[in-house]
C-alpha cells in the first residue's frame, strides 16, 4: 500500500525548503508539526501549520516552505511512496494538498516518533516495522479526514481534559473529575475524549506517566522504583509491564542512556 522512503526531523528558526514537482505521482510528503509554527506555499496557496497540524503533499506539486521569523518550530517530514496505483486509502489518492488537524494527535505523534526511531537506529527488521507504523498513521489520518474538522467547542473541551490529565496524572483521574473540568456529565466527558483522541482516560494517564518516567530515567539519578512511585505506580512490576507495552523497551534500557554528569 505505502512504503517509507525517508523521515527527518526539522527544528529551528531559519529553516527553508523549496522543491519542484516530482514526475513520480506515487510520491507523497507528510508533515506533522510538533511545536511552534511554520509556513508552506503550494500552488500559490499559503498553509500556516501549528502544533498538532498535518499537511499531506502529493509529489506532483511544486512547493516551498520556511520558518516564521523569530518563531521556533519542530516537525517531522516523511517522504513516502504508494506501492500500488489505486490505494484502498482514499487519502493516498488525493491530487491536492490536505491540511488536517487530527484529534488523535498524541497517538499519531507516538507512531511517528517510533517510526523515526526505527529509521535512524536500524533495529532488526526496521524497514518492515517503519512501513507498518506508517500504514497505521495513514489509516488514522484517513479516519480523521472522513470525520471532518472537530467543532471548536469539542476541541476546547478535549484540550481542557488533556490539560487536567497532564496536571493530575500522578493521581487517579476519573470521568467525574473530567466532567467537572469541562462542566459536562461524566459519561459525556469520557466519550468525547475517547471519540476525538482514540484513547481512554486510563490510556491518557498511562501515556503521561510513561513520558515523565522516560525523562526521569535519562535526566535524573532516581532509581526505577523511585521513578515508578513518583509517577503514580506503587507496584514496580506493574510499572515495568506498562512501560514495556507503551515503549517496546524496559526501563533499564533507558537507564543506559543516562548521562554521567546528571
Amino acid at each position: 500500500m505505502i512504503t517509507l522512503v525517508d523521515i527527518r526531523q526539522d527544528n529551528g528558526v531559519d529553516w527553508y525548503e523549496k522543491a519542484s514537482a516530482n514526475s513520480d505521482n506515487d510520491d507523497l510528503l507528510f508533515i506533522l508539526v510538533t511545536f511552534g509554527k511554520c509556513v508552506y506555499w503550494v500552488n500559490d496557496c499559503k498553509f500556516i501549520l501549528g502544533k498538532g497540524e498535518t499537511l499531506l503533499l502529493p509529489g506532483h506539486l511544486d512547493y516551498y516552505g520556511k520558518s516564521i521569523p523569530t518563531l521556533f518550530h519542530t516537525k517531522y517530514v516523511i517522504h513516502c511512496r504508494k506501492t500500488c496505483t489505486n490505494s484502498t486509502l482514499p487519502i493516498l489518492n488525493t491530487d491536492k494538498p490536505l491540511l488536517i488537524k487530527p484529534g488523535c494527535y498524541d497517538m499519531l505523534h507516538e507512531r511517528i516518533k517510533s517510526m523515526y526511531f526505527q529509521w535512524t537506529e536500524h533495529p532488526s527488521y526496521y524497514t518492515m516495522m517503519a512501513d507498518c507504523l506508517l500504514t497505521e498513521a495513514m489509516i488514522y489520518m484517513n479516519q480523521e479526514w472522513d470525520k471532518g474538522a472537530i467543532s471548536c467547542d469539542r476541541e476546547r473541551h478535549v484540550e481542557h481534559m488533556k490539560q487536567y490529565i497532564q496536571n493530575h496524572y500522578r493521581e487517579k483521574v476519573t470521568k467525574e473529575e473530567l466532567g467537572d473540568a469541562i462542566r459536562k456529565t461524566p459519561n459525556y466527558a469520557a466519550t468525547l475524549l475517547r471519540e476525538v483522541t482514540r484513547q481512554t482516560i486510563s490510556e491518557h494517564v498511562h501515556t503521561q506517566r510513561i513520558k515523565t518516567a522516560i525523562y526521569m530515567l535519562t535526566e535524573s539519578r532516581l532509581t526505577i522504583r523511585e521513578i515508578s512511585e513518583y509517577v503514580g505506580y506503587s507496584d514496580v512490576s506493574y510499572f515495568h509491564r506498562i512501560f514495556k507495552r507503551l515503549t517496546g523497551c524496559s526501563p533499564s534500557e533507558f537507564l543506559d542512556e543516562r548521562s554521567s554528569i546528571v
